[in-house]
């Protein structure tokens, strides 16, 4: 039943559900229309919030009868990735969180321990439940303990290498696992990959049928030998279909096959579950779903199948968002004009073309762009290899995945100097995703790399400037980030100092302020806010934050004070690197670093966030006046502190700020 179909009688079952016993008594009737009722709670809500919309459509009757099988939270789900669980809330007591979903003090949009004891982890990284399954299943073996472990794997997280390491091991432990594929043949967008192909010949309409009619047309016209012929092809259909079939892959791991049953056919998907559960070893249920199933909109979309829409029209699935430049269509432009001048520039991404921006380069150049599926490490090394066979890969990942390929990075990439370059779209603090997706640890994590070179621009122009500045390196890797989101308006520099940017100064000179990548409006601000107290700053843009620019210390040499701004985590962020080159070169003047302190970042949009932190152009304004009016002060005695933990954190402890000198 559709959304608009099942709109007539809304919520009458989904409101008496206050848990899975309650799903557990329905009949058969009732569990349809309670499937119908879910799919419209939740285009409603998504609608409103935004969110994953399209996976959780697809997992409605797969996640009935798992309740209605399994006993939560005794039994434990893990669902790979986290965010098609949305059902999975709504079924154990968290339907009215979703006028909240993925707002500040809100629900989560991935599962939560602080949220429900039904949930287990959060896991919005794919590809790693059947790990987390996998050790659980051990401990409850080794503990004595009679519980289910039940791993929902979909939206392309079995293209994952970690899926793979997880199932040699789970096959030779032995212990009862069920793993249920979500088999929709997407990730964000269609899924690629070899596996991919070969799951996809079990679909609701295989290849080898429609191979086989026309056979049978062609020799249905051939007297004598024709039909006979046809009866033997027919005859010899199932083994074509058990040479195509995973079953054969999965069982000579020594993992038991099940499937593949009719995803939105709760009786079916029960039929199988309650088999694997009375197995008593590893079983794989390979479920065939639609992603977007039961509303017109998302089964329309071939994009993504509304993945992941901000609030939308619910009768028409248009976005209310009103249209406006984002970073990654900067980028994307960008790159594909670089690309009809450059042939040797070719592009990656993991499974998400679109939300890169990959995917206008794909558009035009087909041959010239690699969808490796959910698999960064993979992607990092096979543009080594494109690299070392005079191409220029350009990587484009999120922020927060690129921390999966750091060995990739450091040993594959850049210790043999070559000319890859990572695009990082939603670095820093991106907002409703949660702390999984924050990309606040890249510039920390690839800060250590030899001979790496990282980008960060402030607006549009110096976003097109710095790619092309990456692209032209050809001895070893770059990295290019930005933040999710609209680009600011274009902040032209007041003058350049070798490849640093100044885009404010005054005739004094008491504060460089360094304002890292899209902070440097925030910083133009802070210089007229300080200004007012009578205090002269100097905005500089550092333009590329590694390795430090030299032309960097110089400028910090003329001032009395030192002040760095960042999105991300400061331990070995910019402060930290800028601090140490300072050093090196026997520079003493005071340096205090803004930034994210290393402590997990709850929700939010990301001005609430930015806001928590500190990181406002009024809060930094008044560390900055507070901090340089210090140093006209004369200098106390020392007094003898009193014990420590005697002391409230305040200041800057409390602020999780730290200066050096």
């Amino acid at each position: 039943m559709r959304v608009e179909e099942g709109a007539a009688n809304p919520g009458r079952l989904l409101a008496g559900v206050r848990g899975p016993q309650d799903v557990k008594r329905m009949s058969a009737e009732e569990l349809d229309l309670l499937a119908a009722e879910i799919r419209d709670f939740l285009v409603t809500k998504v609608s409103r919030t935004g969110g994953h919309l399209g996976p959780n459509l697809g997992v409605v009757e797969l996640t009935l009868a798992m309740h209605r099988v399994f006993d939560s939270p005794r039994d434990r789900f893990l669902f790979d990735t986290g965010h098609q669980a949305y059902v999975h809330k709504m079924l154990t007591g968290r339907q009215s969180g979703f006028d909240t979903l993925r707002q500040r003090g809100g629900l989560s949009g991935y599962p939560s321990q602080a949220e429900s004891e039904h949930d287990l982890i959060e896991n919005s990284h794919a590809s790693t439940a059947l790990s987390y399954a996998d050790g659980l299943a051990k401990a409850y073996a080794l503990r004595g303990e009679r519980r289910d472990v039940v791993a929902v794997v979909g939206d392309g997280a079995l293209t994952g290498g970690m899926c793979w390491e997880a199932l040699n091991n789970i096959a030779a432990a032995r212990n009862p696992l069920v793993i249920v594929v979500n088999d929709n043949g997407r990730s964000y967008a269609p899924t690629i990959g070899g596996l991919a192909d070969h799951l996809s010949t079990l679909r609701l309409n295989p290849g080898y049928e429609r191979v086989l009619d026309v056979v049978k047309d062609a020799l249905g016209s051939t007297p004598l030998v024709g039909r006979p012929m046809y009866e033997v092809l027919h005859a010899v259909k199932k083994g074509i279909k058990d040479a195509v079939a995973p079953q054969a892959m999965f069982e000579d791991l020594g993992i038991k096959y099940v499937g593949p049953v009719d995803g939105h056919d709760v009786a079916a998907v029960e039929s199988a579950l309650r088999r694997a559960k009375g197995f008593g070893g590893p079983v794989i249920v390979h479920a065939v779903t639609r992603k977007g199933y039961g509303y017109r909109p998302a089964e329309e979309d071939e994009a993504d199948c509304f993945h992941g829409p901000s609030a939308f029209d619910v009768a028409t699935g248009k976005q209310l968002a009103a249209p406006s430049v984002k970073w990654t269509h900067v980028f994307s432009d960008e790159l594909v004009a670089i690309a009809d001048e450059r042939p040797d520039v070719v592009g990656i991404t993991a499974a998400m073309a679109e939300p890169t921006g990959i995917a206008a380069l794909a558009r035009k150049y087909p041959e010239r762009v690699y969808d490796v599926g959910i698999a960064e490490q993979h992607a990092a090394t096979s543009a080594a290899g494109l690299a070392l066979g005079g191409l220029h890969p350009v990587v484009a990942v999120y922020a927060t995945f690129l921390n999966r390929a750091f060995d990739q990075v450091l040993l594959d990439v850049a210790m043999h100097k070559l000319p890859v370059t990572f695009v990082l779209d939603r670095a820093g603090i991106t907002g409703p995703d949660g702390p999984s997706h924050y990309g606040i640890w890249d510039m920390s994590v690839f800060g250590v790399v030899p001979g790496l070179r990282i980008a960060a621009p402030r607006d549009a122009a110096t976003l097109r400037a710095e790619l092309r500045e990456a692209v032209a390196v050809d001895d070893g890797p770059t990295i290019l980030r930005f933040p999710t989101g609209s680009v600011a308006k274009d902040l032209p520099a007041v003058r350049r100092v070798g490849q640093v940017d100044v885009l404010a100064e005054s005739s004094r000179t008491d504060v460089l302020l360094v304002a890292v990548g899209a902070f440097g409006q925030l910083g133009v601000e802070v210089a007229a806010r300080v200004a007012e107290q009578g205090y002269g700053v100097t905005v500089v843009d550092p333009r590329w934050i590694r390795p430090i620019p030299e032309e960097l210390v110089t400028l910090a040499s003329s001032h009395r004070l030192v002040v760095t701004v960042e999105d991300g985590v400061r331990a070995g962020g910019v402060g930290d690197a800028l601090a140490k080159a300072m050093r090196d070169a026997d520079l003493m003047v005071p340096l205090r670093d803004l930034g994210v302190p290393p402590v997990w970042q709850p929700h939010g949009t990301r001005a609430q966030i930015l806001a928590d932190l500190g990181l406002t152009a009024q809060d930094v304004a008044r560390d900055v006046t507070g901090w340089v009016s210090r140093l006209d002060a004369p200098i106390e005695p020392v007094r003898i502190s009193a014990p420590a933990g005697e002391r409230p954190a305040t200041g800057d402890r409390a602020k999780g700020r730290n200066g050096r000198a």
